[in-house]
């Protein structure tokens, strides 16, 4: 079948939106006809190149890199059942996972399905069994990001990346739990363990640090401290929960001294739009005594040099962790949220700031690099 698409040729490049050949769906996939995707940031890193490898080394590896359909955050209706599915019929609603869970594999079955042994493929462009779906005009095989590719209007997944959600929630609400949502929440209440009446700084305050705000204050947290150097943001910080803002770690530094009586914060959580190594040593100043630092934001996947005292880190008894996902595993989660949501316990209306149609994808990646969005969402 033909479905339009927003294609991306290599980084530095715009979108292409431009009409592309879908596959049917093989031995356990489906067609899942998109209503709505969010405009994540984890896409600008295929833009910006911080996800990218240099050709031969993606060669070698059998990668497909572009021309790429991006996209992960995506919810829609079940058109079409492919060989072999369980679980999953046709108009059933579903919300993308772009970390897929197995359920079989050591990580899923220890309740760690955001480190599920599907996810080792999740950069290389294509499906599980290597091939592709979409196609161009001109016949090549396209990538899809994290084998889903939602900037299209329809999409060919395999089950593993599906999570199935009740019928009469709003399908653009629900696609931002497919990634932002559940990723900032849970780097709060999952990665950092926030605790009721702790202090927390979240470094970074878009579609992914909101969410972390959001949860840190469902927890109970007691001062939340929002850290953005964008106005809008700071501004709009207040409404999920944050207490206090400020516009740099530096600035912030301060402030969490008073608030504390110089102990400083129980948990910082990094969630700025690239993650640098610069970031990691006044992020643990900013940490107290036995407290801990959270890593969410993707960096560079070449960079490797980090500032760290390691005599503070030791001495202090201070702990530093990577999150994936906020450490959330997507078939509890993703249901748990939107049952939050409908209870009025999680706020989601809230976080869309602008909507587009696939057309306006530039316009609202610009927009979302000017610091004017919180979340954007595509509408097909």
């Amino acid at each position: 079948m033909k479905v339009k698409a927003a294609v991306l040729y290599g980084p530095g490049m715009k979108y292409e939106i431009e009409e592309v050949t879908l596959d049917p769906p093989k031995e356990g996939e489906v067609l899942v006809k998109y209503a709505a995707s969010g405009m994540c940031h984890s896409d600008e890193h295929l833009v910006t190149g911080d996800m990218v490898l240099p050709a031969e080394i993606s060669d070698a590896m059998g990668w497909l890199q572009f021309p790429m359909i991006a996209g992960h955050e995506g919810a829609g209706v079940i058109e079409e059942v492919g060989p072999g599915v369980t679980g999953f019929q046709v108009g059933d609603h579903v919300v993308t996972s772009f970390i897929p869970a197995c359920g079989t594999c050591p990580s899923c079955v220890t309740g760690r399905q955001n480190l599920c042994d599907l996810g080792n493929n999740l950069l290389s462009g294509r499906m599980a069994d290597g091939t592709s779906r979409f196609h161009t005009a001109k016949g090549n095989d396209c990538a899809t990001m994290c084998a889903l590719g939602t900037f299209a209007e329809a999409g060919v997944l395999g089950t593993a990346s599906l999570v199935k959600i009740p019928g009469h929630l709003p399908l653009d609400k629900a696609a931002l739990v497919a990634c932002g949502v559940t990723t900032g929440f849970g780097s709060a209440v999952r990665a950092a363990d926030v605790q009721p009446g702790e202090t927390v700084v979240v470094i970074g305050v878009g579609g992914v640090g909101m969410n972390a705000v959001q949860g840190a204050a469902i927890a109970g947290a007691r001062h939340i401290i929002a850290v953005d150097p964008v106005d809008f943001k700071r501004e709009q910080a207040p409404l999920f929960g944050a207490t206090h803002t400020a516009a740099s770690i530096e600035e912030a530094v301060g402030l969490v001294g008073q608030l504390t009586w110089g102990r400083n914060a129980d948990k910082v959580i990094l969630t700025a739009s690239v993650a640098e190594g610069s970031m990691i040593a006044p992020m643990m100043g900013l940490t107290a005594k036995g407290g801990r630092a959270v890593v969410t934001a993707v960096a560079n996947m070449f960079a490797t040099d980090v500032q760290l005292s390691l005599f503070d880190l030791a001495m202090s008894q201070k702990q530093l962790v990577g999150s994936l996902f906020g450490t959330s595993n997507p078939r509890f989660d993703i249901p748990r949220l939107l049952g939050m949501y409908e209870a009025g316990k999680l706020k989601l209306d809230e976080l869309i700031t602008r909507t587009y149609t696939l057309e306006q994808i530039n316009e609202g990646y610009q927009d979302m690099r000017d610091g004017k969005n919180i979340r954007g969402v595509i509408l097909y």
